[in-house]
């Protein structure tokens, strides 16, 4: 997650207040302003920061597609070595949570808060600003180590193969599908982010099990199917342009109306009375 370190912007909370949702969030309301208060701090960086934040995570989310293949190539082929092989998909959510690396399903929720709390067209534009800027990011990130993984020697052939189909596998299914699968995936990231303020202390465990739990639902989450979708792309199993429809943009859309429009307006809908 990215936490501001200075007093708060958030126009419904003083200093105290904001310190103290900080420190011990608590309370739904205490959780939905803490939240917001991560979204205002991203919200507030600059582009050249959350560019390579971006690009950083994109590339990062790669291990988790390398890390299922490793599990894959070396499990025997039985009915649990799939969900096994899952625990290999929480690497990169791992590395770019613990990291504070900008992930665009992660503004899904935090950057939304601070819009559904004054929605103005400033804060729509702050809003949009951030999602463009950091999904592009994301997906050249993607892209880039999709291409480093499949046009390259970098991998032993037998986690290569296994690469492949990994990826396969995680972007198959029509335009439709994958977009029904983006909306659970877009929801349990939303979750985690939501869950990691409320229990700091836990923050590895919700990681492991709700990213977990995507990956062995065979939900679809736009940066990690990127890079499987740069991998089939390299490899001649995919156009660009199939790739982009009946991936991407499907599961984009899924995973925005899992992230903002569920869990979001779920959470600002608990508690608008109450700010």
């Amino acid at each position: 997650m990215k936490h501001s370190t200075g007093p708060s912007s958030f126009p419904h909370l003083t200093h105290q207040q904001a310190e103290e949702a900080l420190a011990d969030p608590l309370s739904a309301v205490a959780v939905y302003e803490a939240v917001a208060l991560e979204g205002e701090h991203e919200l507030g960086r600059p582009l050249a920061s959350l560019w390579w934040s971006g690009i950083a995570a994109g590339l990062t989310m790669s291990t988790s597609v390398v890390a299922t293949a490793v599990f894959t190539a070396h499990l025997p082929d039985t009915s649990w070595a799939p969900l096994v092989a899952s625990l290999g998909y929480t690497v990169g959510f791992l590395i770019v949570v613990m990291g504070q690396l900008q992930l665009f399903t992660e503004n899904t929720l935090t950057a939304v808060l601070p819009l559904l709390a004054d929605p103005t067209s400033a804060n729509g534009f702050r809003t949009g600003r951030l999602w463009a800027v950091v999904l592009f990011a994301n997906l050249v990130g993607a892209a880039a180590a999709g291409w480093l993984l499949t046009g390259t020697s970098m991998l032993d052939p037998t986690t290569a193969a296994a690469l492949i189909e990994v990826s396969e596998h995680g972007t198959s299914g029509g335009p439709w599908q994958i977009l029904l699968q983006g909306i659970p995936a877009g929801f349990l990231v939303a979750g985690m982010t939501w869950l990691c303020r409320a229990a700091p202390g836990q923050r590895l465990s919700i990681i492991i099990v709700l990213t977990w739990l995507i990956a062995a639902g065979g939900f679809a989450h736009v940066i990690a199917g990127s890079v499987e979708v740069a991998v089939l792309v390299t490899a001649g199993h995919l156009s660009v342009v199939r790739g982009l429809i009946d991936f991407v943009g499907p599961a984009l859309l899924g995973n925005v109306v899992g992230g903002t429009g569920l869990f979001a307006m779920l959470a600002y809908a608990q508690v608008h009375q109450e700010l």
